[in-house]
């Protein structure tokens, strides 16, 4: 077959035009294509490929393959891929701490059942103190708090310290009241020592559980360094690339520092600082620290216990309780003085309110220092119960509720037992997310389950993983799926100050993102808790792959 000269000169011409298409391509590091990408920015734009460069997103629409060129590419084969997670309000160093030298005691269905997985830990990981968490009273047929009589007749002369599932309530043994120091004239401002019949109890509440923790036998480097990257595990695994660590002590921040600077430590952390002389001096009056992995720009405070321990703060007394309005942790005047504190150095307040008193209080002292809308988003971590008279404050003085929407679902079974009618004041996300356009999401964990994916299903169905109540629990204040969405990507990143690098994924910002098994933005929503991830990356580098 004979090819003419005509021919062969086109030929030679679109190979030519080939090359140099091919020349023209950009150099990236990375090529995410066949995605669906929900790239969470401010309009909830859609994508099915990115190009990324030195970790950062360098590209992102429709046309990547086309345009970039790329050692490694990613085809997600029509897999759903969002942001990285973020986790406004967790505990992840305390989680870390647990996960080594604390008994696992949630889900228990009896102080019984308390008791015997303390012994068979015991047996397992023996030392100087018996530490567990997890129990909660409310799961029991028996309700009320036990005493310490049982761990007493088990344990003698171990010291045994078990904190509720709060984090606002603890059972003490008998060995370990002795070493604290604790005894039937002992008074803790801001706590509660309950004595029944004139005799300890065992049980102790928000501040005098301090005098315990500061009795415990520290945790060695080489425990909490295993404890932060064992953490980091199984957060990588759920889609988490960064959070919000609610309280922490310089040494732990330095601790984060040095591992993150090692390379180890990849999540990024955003530390809150507990209100302390020795952090001031650490942090506070050298001003805010920021780099792209640890920010320290904020203060955590606590303004009352919690509701299922009775502690939260009220105006009125607990309904099942006609003689406690719980318990208040500090004065105005100790609030005042942080505020004042954190307005003249830059430093962000995020206080820990649930009780409808502990958020009035709280608005009161914001607002006596913010005194009109601005940017300092300054933040009341939970927000439970909040007067349907106060929730206009937080938009007023652009107070930002972060809220925890699996707190709703896992207290509704005996919220309006405390409450009574003023249950419907309470967990009211979506009026709080009204107040300023937004608001950030959190777990709260350990204290609830780390998987993000139960956030969300929380805050769009507001249902247990059962499916009730059918209809949702108080669904008024469920959020839209986007909604959702944007409180654990973007806003929770405008939460911490940092949404120019983080939050979605848009050109210039950090590649952190995860991919999923399945869509969550339209699947049925009772398939929405399975969802699993399939990979999480942090600055262009798988950190999580399922096997």
């Amino acid at each position: 077959m004979k090819t003419s000269g005509i021919n062969i000169l086109f030929l030679i011409n679109m190979i030519s035009l080939a090359l140099t298409s091919c020349n023209n391509m950009q150099k990236a590091d990375l090529l995410v294509v066949n995605a669906v990408i929900y790239t969470a920015d401010s309009s909830f734009s859609s994508a099915t490929s990115m190009a990324i460069l030195d970790g950062r997103i360098i590209y992102i629409g429709n046309k990547a393959a086309k345009l970039y060129k790329a050692d490694e590419i990613l085809d997600a084969e029509g897999k759903t891929i969002l942001p990285g997670l973020i986790d406004a309000h967790c505990h992840f160093t305390g989680y870390g701490d647990g996960l080594i030298r604390w008994a696992d005691l949630r889900k228990t269905s009896s102080w019984r059942e308390v008791t015997d997985r303390l012994v068979q830990f015991e047996k397992k990981n023996p030392s100087q103190w018996l530490l567990g968490r997890g129990w909660d009273q409310n799961d029991w047929n028996q309700k009320q708090f036990p005493d310490n009589t049982l761990l007493d007749s088990l344990f003698g002369d171990k010291p045994v310290a078990i904190t509720r599932i709060d984090g606002h309530a603890m059972i003490a043994n008998s060995a370990a009241l002795r070493l604290t120091g604790i005894d039937i004239n002992t008074i803790v401002p801001g706590g509660q020592i309950v004595r029944r019949a004139n005799k300890l109890t065992g049980l102790l509440l928000d501040n005098a559980m301090e005098l315990v923790y500061k009795t415990i036998p520290d945790m060695n480097s080489r425990q909490r360094t295993a404890g932060l990257l064992l953490a980091q595990e199984n957060c990588l695994a759920k889609g988490l690339t960064a959070l919000s660590d609610a309280g922490l002590t310089w040494q732990e921040i330095e601790r984060i520092d040095s591992n993150q600077k090692a390379g180890s430590l990849k999540i990024r952390i955003n530390a809150w600082l507990n209100p302390s002389e020795e952090n001031i001096k650490h942090f506070v009056t050298k001003g805010p620290l920021v780099t792209p992995q640890l920010q320290v720009t904020a203060i955590k405070l606590y303004a009352d216990g919690a509701l299922g321990s009775r502690g939260a703060l009220l105006s009125a007394p607990y309904a099942d309780d006609p003689h406690n309005y719980g318990i208040a942790t500090a004065d105005e005047a100790y609030f005042n003085k942080w505020a004042d504190l954190a307005l003249k150095n830059n430093f962000q307040l995020c206080t820990h309110a649930i009780g409808d008193a502990a958020n009035r209080l709280m608005l009161s002292v914001y607002a006596r220092f913010l005194k009109r809308k601005n940017d300092r988003r300054w933040r009341i971590e939970h927000a439970q119960v909040v007067d349907h008279a106060d929730m206009d404050k937080f938009g007023h003085y652009s107070i930002i509720p972060s809220m925890q929407p699996t707190h709703a679902t896992s207290d509704m079974y005996w919220a309006g037992k405390r409450l009574g009618n003023r249950v419907g004041d309470a967990y009211a996300l979506k009026r709080l997310m009204q107040q300023n356009g937004w608001i950030p999401l959190g777990t709260d964990f350990p204290i609830e389950e780390i998987n993000p994916m139960l956030t969300f299903y929380a805050a769009v169905a507001r249902k247990d993983l059962k499916g009730y109540p059918e209809g949702g629990f108080q669904p008024a204040d469920a959020l839209t799926r986007q909604e959702a969405l944007w409180g654990m990507t973007l806003w929770a990143a405008r939460a911490n100050f940092t949404e120019k690098i983080n939050g979605s994924l848009e050109t210039g910002k950090m590649a952190d993102f995860v991919m999923l098994d399945r869509d969550i933005m339209t699947i049925s929503e009772k398939d929405i808790p399975e969802t699993t991830v399939l990979l999480t990356v942090i600055n262009g580098k798988t950190v999580f792959r399922k096997q």
